[in-house]
């Protein structure tokens, strides 16, 4: 069942993976928590698989704004 997981979160992990490489560099650092909200999803993708995974970066990323929080936030 695990392989299953990371095999469906690849191409998840792969286009956040992009970003972080070719986006990212661009505009700076925009995040408001630690770890960065990119990183978070890859954390998130490779522990719960591509369904929860998604739905918990989904919702961290909606929370990054200046009027959101800040500071450190893990992976539950």
């Amino acid at each position: 069942m695990k392989t299953i997981k990371q095999v469906l979160s690849f191409p998840f992990i792969a286009l956040i993976k992009l970003y972080q490489a070719i986006i990212s560099p661009w505009i700076g650092p925009k995040c408001r928590y630690t770890p960065t909200c990119s990183q978070y999803g890859i954390e998130a993708l490779k522990k719960y698989g591509p369904v929860k995974g998604l739905w918990l970066t989904i919702k961290r990323v909606s929370r990054c704004h200046p009027w959101g929080g800040h500071g450190y936030d893990p992976v539950p």
